[in-house]
């Protein structure tokens, strides 16, 4: 074989020539997003603890998709003998027919498929896949969270409630497209119940829904546009705040409330855990875990369990997802219509979700005769503590004397249990 040859057949293995054939250009964008999240976690610290090992599954499966899953074909073409191909994704009749495979029109037409061979990062999503890393990460932040706050001001509970509305509004939203008829928006509720849950920014409850009620190819949409929202908190909550209320509303000093007494700390998750569970029995994964991780902190008895929940446990499967959600944002399945419809109903239910909470703080703080800022009602999302913290900053920015991050925290603590029963509603429902 000449040197030319074979300085041909190495440039034909390498990456680069792939991102110049068919849909390759697809995987090069993909690229280009992943280092977009690298910039926004490392220069700007927008959760870089999610978005670091995410961007790097991007890069990863973009790059090298057989690091994912490869699956093979088996179909007969038009003589009658056997064929394979293989392919990275689950295929659907338009990839068949990007494939020029004649023969096939549908996908009802393939004889078999068989999953070849997982990667590394296939590996890896099988977390995923049996709803682990969602589970395990909520005992890590049970044992992370102080639910203080809330315990001893119960009724900012109502504003976590409210901001709920966001994941519901999204849902009927996602419901509504798919009714105009237009094959690209074509959504099923299932669908529809994933993307709802982007309103309650809780990432590992969207990733669990979408994995149990959406299409497949619509999961990395879902999760991407879950964690890139909380992220984002410090950008879309305070032009919200600032709109809805006055500068005399952000300057509302709250009194600090009674301290929650031990007692109540360890009654609260178990409290919660069965009234919940008990009601709504779909969420008792997330709320169970959830609760689980709470009880072990508040029993102040088991220490080595608390430090390894809320350390090694959380931070491990934190980067086990990271990079499992990111490896399935290949360009060839997550560039489309849907994908970006997705995030744009992710955006609305989050907005409509700030807005809820903020305007159910407008009422509790005319109903207390100005003792709530309405503020807090923001942070009844679920990204804790991104959140309470940016309700924080703003208060701080209107009086440096005014603390507001405790007060903000019953919200925010309140909207993690509301996204977790919220999705098991949505499964009860749809499942």
């Amino acid at each position: 074989m000449k040197l030319w040859d074979l300085i041909i057949n190495f440039l034909n293995s390498t990456g680069i020539v792939d991102f110049f054939v068919g849909s390759g250009w697809m995987n090069l964008v993909m690229i280009f997003i992943g280092l977009v999240f690298l910039f926004l976690a490392i220069k700007k610290g927008f959760e870089p603890y999610l978005l670091i090992p995410i961007a790097v599954g991007i890069i990863l499966v973009n790059i090298n998709p057989s690091v994912y899953i490869t699956y093979t074909y088996s179909y007969q073409d038009t003589s009658g003998l056997m064929q394979t191909f293989t392919s990275n994704s689950k295929l659907t009749a338009s990839a068949i027919e990007a494939m020029n495979l004649a023969t096939l029109s549908t996908t009802e037409q393939i004889l078999e498929s068989v999953e070849l061979e997982r990667g590394l990062l296939g590996v890896l999503h099988l977390g995923v896949e049996y709803e682990l890393y969602p589970c395990l990460i909520f005992i890590g932040i049970g044992a992370t969270t102080d639910f203080g706050p809330l315990i001893s001001n119960k009724k900012t509970m109502l504003l976590g409630a409210a901001a709920q509305i966001g994941i519901f509004a999204a849902f009927l939203g996602a419901l509504a497209l798919a009714k105009t008829g237009i094959p690209a928006l074509n959504f099923t509720v299932g669908d529809a119940a994933g993307i709802g849950i982007i309103g309650g920014a809780d990432g590992p409850t969207a990733i669990l829904v979408s994995n149990k009620l959406a299409s497949p190819e619509l999961t990395a949409g879902i999760a991407l546009a879950a964690y890139s929202y909380m992220a984002l908190v410090p950008i879309i909550f305070p032009p919200i705040i600032n709109l809805l209320t006055t500068k005399e509303e952000r300057q509302i000093k709250m009194e600090s409330p009674k301290e929650a007494t031990k007692k109540e700390r360890i009654l609260f998750p178990i409290i919660v855990t069965l009234v919940c569970c008990i009601i709504v029995p779909s969420c008792t994964p997330l709320i169970g875990c959830l609760m689980f991780g709470n009880l072990i902190k508040e029993s102040g008895v088991v220490p080595n369990l608390v430090h390894t929940a809320s350390n090694a446990l959380l931070y491990i499967c934190t980067i086990c997802l990271g990079l499992s959600v990111g490896a399935t944002a290949l360009g060839t399945t997550f560039l489309q219509l849907k994908t970006l419809m997705i995030f744009a109903l992710g955006i609305a239910a989050f907005i409509i979700a700030a807005i809820c909470g903020i305007l159910g703080g407008k009422v509790m703080c005319k109903v207390t005769k100005g003792k709530v800022n309405p503020m807090i009602g923001a942070a009844g999302v679920s990204a804790v503590p991104m959140a309470a913290r940016v309700v924080h900053k703003i208060g701080q920015k209107e009086d440096p004397d005014n603390f507001l991050l405790m007060h903000a925290m019953g919200p925010n603590v309140a909207g993690v249990i509301g996204s977790a029963v919220a999705a098991g509603i949505l499964l009860s429902m749809i499942g």
